[in-house]
């Protein structure tokens, strides 16, 4: 039976860039994809009359050089997400338009919730990006969430209502599901709050033009003979420095074996010898976020005419989100609503009809009465993906990082790990599982 010199399980931009790195240094590479397509939490969804949605990641912004390398080698381009005009807020009831960075709060609150977000930047200089839990305070901040923190940083119940919408946006989760050594890590990962919050000179500043999943899909082709498309890896096995690999129809053999998956996936595989105590454990604690995108297309951006950016926040409802996300000659009107945390696990429950029902509803009450007709409404749930289990990313609750981070990125006899949640820079970002997928084949080649 031939033996390649790496299998690389998973075909995100974590796997697709190891196998080309490992391709390049003249390696025999064979890529396994549980599903049909490449992309994995970056899946753009095309329409016949030209319409595409990014169901999943969509966003780049500044210092994410990876991602801008590859698009720029593949001729793919970017432009700016449409941000001119007044950003909306709807709290207690009240719909308030502003301008710039700063919503319309009471000075009390405004005050309360810039001093955290400083305080939160600040931390976040003191965290140790490849050892997280050689930090300093490390096991004093990984023993308390998010949330604890917030509640003891503000006084205000208005500056922590906005500092948990933010909060949510950045994590999908609930900020009491999040370790503060996490937040800190991941914010430092990112730059900081203010990058990974902004559209201007922040993560969602700019979107790629024909959707997120060009990149990838170009990449792919330059190795297409070397892809096995729904080829579900069930068990990974170790014995004389060669790894077995088998899935149900299917058996490989190679030297090296790279998973590129989030680690509660990983953590599905069965592995012969058993995976080390502390890997294992790991997989068991690093949940996924909960997210749902949601999509109203329109016949056109009517809320620009408004002086309206699409821009919004709210404490109320199933969405609490939202983006303009038209295509870039603004041919037609594309809102997006992401449900985020615990109103997604809500959302969850919900029929069709009642998502539908509620997100329009919430649109209505940001941009007037027209949102609540569009020519067509679509919403797409991580949590259901078989083979995502949830989005953005691995999230590390309390006590995981000081306890167990370092058997993240370990590699265990001849299987190596990749994957965004292994990225020291722009964890959970298609940036860090590009550089993740670099790190990993490095890794191999010694």
């Amino acid at each position: 039976m031939k033996i390649y010199d790496a299998i690389v399980i998973g075909a995100g931009y974590a796997g697709l860039n190891a196998t080309r790195e490992l391709l390049k240094a003249r390696k025999d590479v064979l890529l396994l994809e549980a599903r049909d397509r490449v992309g994995g939490r970056v899946y753009t969804k095309y329409y016949d009359d030209g319409t595409y949605l990014d169901l999943g990641a969509a966003w780049v912004g500044p210092t994410q050089d990876k991602i801008y390398a590859l698009a720029k080698e593949f001729g793919v381009q970017t432009f700016p997400t449409y941000d001119e005009g007044k950003s909306t807020l709807l709290f207690n009831g009240k719909v308030k338009r502003y301008k710039g960075l700063i919503p319309p709060l009471p000075i009390g609150s405004l005050l309360s919730l810039d001093f955290a977000i400083k305080q939160m930047n600040k931390l976040s200089k003191t965290i140790d990006l490849e050892k997280p839990w050689e930090s300093p305070n490390a096991e004093y901040y990984d023993s308390m969430t998010l949330a604890t923190w917030m509640d003891k940083q503000m006084n205000f119940k208005t500056a922590k209502i906005m500092f948990k919408l933010a909060a949510e946006a950045i994590w999908a989760a609930d900020p009491n599901e999040v370790s503060m050594l996490h937040a800190l890590f991941y914010t430092k990962s990112g730059r900081n709050l203010d990058t990974l919050m902004n559209v201007k000179n922040g993560a969602q500043e700019e979107r790629i033009l024909g959707g997120a999943s060009q990149p990838a899909l170009r990449l792919a082709e330059t190795f297409k003979d070397k892809i096995g498309f729904n080829s579900v890896v069930r068990s990974i096995s170790q014995e004389n420095n060669i790894v077995n690999v088998k899935g149900d129809d299917f058996e490989f053999l190679a030297k090296k074996v790279v998973v590129a998956l989030p680690p509660t996936l990983a953590g599905r595989i069965n592995y012969f010898p058993l995976l080390p105590a502390n890997r294992e454990q790991l997989t068991q604690r690093m949940p996924m976020g909960t997210v749902w995108k949601t999509y109203a297309i329109y016949d056109k951006p009517f809320w620009r005419e408004a002086g309206l950016n699409g821009l919004s926040a709210t404490n109320e409802g199933y969405t609490t989100v939202t983006f303009d996300n038209s295509p870039k000659d603004g041919s037609k009107g594309i809102m997006m609503g992401f449900v985020l945390g615990n109103q997604a696990k809500a959302f969850s429950n919900l029929s069709e009809e009642e998502r539908k029902a509620s997100i329009l509803n919430s649109f209505a009450k940001f941009y007037g009465e027209k949102a609540r007709n569009p020519i067509a409404y679509i919403d797409h749930s991580w949590a259901a993906e078989e083979f995502t289990r949830g989005c953005y990313a691995g999230l590390m609750p309390t006590g995981a990082w000081t306890s167990l981070g370092k058997a993240l990125r370990e590699p265990v006899g001849n299987i190596h790990w990749a994957g965004t949640e292994t990225s020291d820079v722009w964890n959970g970002y298609i940036d860090g599982a590009i550089r993740s997928g670099e790190r990993v084949a490095k890794e191999i080649l010694g």
